[in-house]
């Protein structure tokens, strides 16, 4: 190295020692009255108060900050401070560093400006393996380390190389103000600046189901001269698309998968039917409806309803839903300025809840809808049905809608002799059903605590509501509805649950938006997207109205494709899309899309046809009815994909055509149920397939299921006798799962293989004693 360079290095390095203040490289560090901040490349001590300005919020949690993987490539300009110095010691070193990592006073300073106890640690354990390891240190550190080694300097001069280091490895320190902001969601009405900028007048319809609330919304709706439907389903988007065109009133229709225009050259009619999520928040409408208001506290979706609720840009907003959220809603539209008129509704039809079970399936009558909560239970009474010569309609979530309302237009046909539906609670809401009597088969719905882990819990008041108020519909021939249980034991707590008040609505659901997540990303751009949201979370701030919704299924999908090259909008974009995540069918297609679009290759109609193996042949038996409703899902992937990637989805129009012939496939397997229940191999159920059980596997046709009870006086005994037993009611009840009784199995087939060796061997003993014995009386 040239002497000239090598004065300006050390010129320049001698700038910045100098600067540092001198009680820092010969006194305790209880001389520093503020905190450390670090200042351009290299660091300084200032005294800094904008961090504390924030100490009102909630500290962040540094779980969720992972250390970056320096790049440290100092060749061009050679190894300057052994240059200058002398090569270091590593075994001197190692107790230099070791003794600062001890000191309280380091600890307590480090803790000051953002490093907690953990991330302390973790930046220490980096900041050691680094200047142990590096091939060449930066000059400035050098000097420092050997000016300690040589008793020229104090081990607190080692600080703010070590924050500089720790600001390096973790970017969000040193911007974590910036984040608090761009992560505080208190006041998100003034997100949607067109709606603030009208004055919108806010009509709530309350009332329970089959009131008549969502048709007087809808009556308005029709009359305004342009409007929008908002509706938690397709089924309901497209009821009022058809009701609307029908009724003379030109209205388009947008899903996620599906944009409908009446008009031939594709312009915009006035009205538009959408799910909630595809509503526009900056068109203007004279009138908008907001159907299930209640679901705006739901855990997963309740940011959409916010979203729609604050900023549709509406003279007129029409809310529709439970009483339950009056008062919720009038507190979130005072923080508008906008005042809540409410209309009440009283239930057009009474039902009445029964004062006995049916206790068993030769009791079932036309008109009768079982309700279950698993496909389980859904395979098994079918079955059972069909064995008593009768017809039923099976409806459950996964299944395609055209095929949920071909089995609906089944069982509402008088002139069909099928009379029986078995059905989810997915006919909660969207679809209209001639139904006289609901049986509750259990009370036990599978759920997804917070922690991720499965479990059993009864079901809410409000789930009984509205799926007891299914049955006598206004619009059906049965006008009055009656509400039971399968079993006799359930019917008090069905009654006990239906007649306790809805709790009130307390909170809406709040979701970090694109921009938001890109501005994150700007001050954190080696940062995961996963990793962005959790960050986002632990420091996002909300007032009392309102929670941050679920991520687990965004972070999860952000996961699988993280290895994937895509810039941040598409890949947010791709971890938005509504898919079943156990589905792994549906996983595995998720990821082979994502993966070719980042390729920048189209995904043509034949690739598709490939990855799917299409032309399908119909359902064999429930393991193949599964896998068509999984290629169901692709396919809606796959159309709700082209929708945001447009020139990288083309084949939009003939992908429609195959999934529309696949849904009348699937309709054609559905009606034939129990036939493919009785092709299915049992052992393929419970080994590969595994269906789920809305969340919880099990078997397909378990012999467990709680809906085979039978009637005493039935000449099927060896059933009842199965079905009565402690394991159902266990089963039925979420103590005892199918796999905790194959464990049972186990452990008492072993237990028994055990006892029956021990007793053998007593046996033979016993034998061997008698023989000897035997054996010397003879001898005597």
């Amino acid at each position: 190295m040239s002497v000239n360079r090598c004065l300006y290095l050390f010129s320049r390095f001698r700038r910045r020692v100098n600067a540092r203040p001198a009680h820092l490289a010969r006194s305790s560090c209880h001389a520093f009255s503020g905190s450390v901040s670090l200042h351009g490349e290299y660091p300084m001590c200032a005294v800094v108060s904008s961090r504390k300005s924030s100490s009102s919020s909630k500290p962040p949690d540094t779980s969720l900050f992972v250390p970056l993987t320096l790049k440290n490539d100092l060749s061009a300009e050679g190894s300057v401070g052994a240059e200058l110095t002398k090569p270091l010691d590593k075994h001197e070193l190692l107790k230099i560093v070791n003794r600062f990592y001890k000191k309280k006073e380091m600890q307590k300073l480090a803790a000051d400006n953002g490093l907690d106890a953990r991330l302390f640690h973790q930046a220490f354990i980096n900041f050691r393996k680094y200047i142990l390891e590096v091939t060449s240190l930066p000059a400035d550190l050098h000097i420092i380390l050997n000016d300690i080694c040589c008793g020229a300097g104090h081990i607190d001069d080692i600080y703010p190389y070590f924050m500089r280091h720790a600001k390096q490895i973790f970017p969000m320190l040193d911007c974590m103000d910036d984040l608090r902001k761009i992560s505080d969601l208190r006041v998100p009405a003034n997100w949607y600046p067109e709606a603030r900028a009208i004055q919108r007048k806010v009509i709530f319809h309350a009332g329970p189901t089959n009131s008549g609330k969502t048709y007087h919304a809808i009556k308005r709706y029709l009359a305004a001269k342009s409007g929008v439907y908002c509706g938690p389903l397709k089924l309901l988007a497209h009821e009022i698309f058809e009701k609307s065109n029908q009724a003379g009133v030109t209205c388009d229709l947008v899903t996620g998968e599906e944009r409908t225009f009446v008009d031939p050259d594709g312009r915009a009619s006035g009205h538009v039917a959408c799910t909630i999520e595809m509503c526009s928040v900056t068109t203007p409408y004279e009138v908008a409806v907001i159907d299930e208001i209640q679901m705006i506290r739901d855990p997963s979706r309740g940011w959409a309803w916010t979203r729609a609720l604050l900023g549709l840009c509406a003279e007129e907003i029409h809310v529709c839903g439970e009483p339950a959220a009056i008062n919720f809603i009038r507190e979130l539209m005072y923080t508008t300025g906008e005042e809540v008129e409410v209309h009440t509704y009283q239930r057009l039809t009474p039902f009445s809840i029964l004062n006995s079970a049916v206790e068993s399936l030769d009791n079932l009558r036309a008109g009768d809808c079982i309700v279950c909560f698993s496909k389980n239970d859904i395979y098994s009474i079918s079955r059972q049905i069909e064995a008593r010569g009768l017809e039923c309609a099976v409806i459950y979530g996964s299944l395609p809608p055209g095929t949920k309302l071909s089995q609906a237009k089944k069982f509402n046909d008088p002139d069909d002799p099928c009379k029986i539906l078995v059905a989810t609670d997915a006919i909660g809401m969207g679809l209209n059903l001639s139904i006289k009597r609901i049986i509750f088969n259990s009370l036990m719905k599978p759920n997804i605590n917070e922690k991720g882990e499965k479990h059993m819990e009864t079901i809410s008041t409000s789930q009984a509501l509205q799926i007891a108020g299914r049955a006598g519909r206004f619009s059906s021939k049965f006008k009055e509805g009656e509400v039971t249980t399968m079993h006799r034991d359930d019917l008090p707590v069905l009654k006990d649950i239906l007649s306790r008040t809805v709790e009130p609505i307390e909170t809406a659901g709040l979701h970090p938006t694109a921009e938001q997540i890109e501005m994150f990303a700007y001050n954190l751009p080696d940062a995961t997207l996963s990793n962005l949201i959790d960050i986002f979370v632990s420091l996002s701030q909300v007032d009392g109205l309102y929670f941050v919704c679920n991520i687990d299924d965004f972070k999860f999908l952000a996961d699988m494709i993280q290895h994937i090259p895509l810039n941040l909008r598409s890949r947010y974009v791709f971890c938005t899309a509504p898919i079943n995540k156990k589905q792994p069918f549906v996983c595995t297609s998720f990821l082979k899309f994502a993966r070719q679009f980042s390729r920048d290759e189209p995904l043509t109609f034949d690739w598709v046809c490939r990855h799917v193996s299409w032309p399908l042949a119909p359902p064999k038996n429930i393991k193949d009815l599964v896998h068509l409703e999984a290629v169901h899902d692709v396919l809606d992937l796959y159309l709700w994909l082209s929708y945001r990637f447009m020139d990288m989805f083309p084949d939009t129009a003939s992908v429609r055509e195959i999934q529309q012939e696949l849904d009348t496939t699937i309709q054609a397997g559905v009606r034939n149920i129990t036939r493919l229940i009785r092709a299915t191999n049992p052992a393929a159920i419970t080994g590969p397939l595994q269906i789920q059980k809305d969340g919880v596997q099990t078997d397909a046709t378990s012999s467990h299921s709680s809906g085979a009870r039978r009637n005493p006086s039935s000449p099927r005994r060896s059933g009842r006798a199965m079905d009565s037993s402690l394991t159902n009611r266990l089963m039925r009840d979420g103590l005892l799962t199918s796999e905790m009784l194959e464990q049972l199995q186990r452990e008492w087939s072993y237990g028994q293989r055990k006892e029956s060796t021990n007793q053998d061997a007593l046996d033979l003993n016993n034998h061997t004693n008698s023989y000897k014995d035997n054996t010397r009386k003879k001898r005597k």
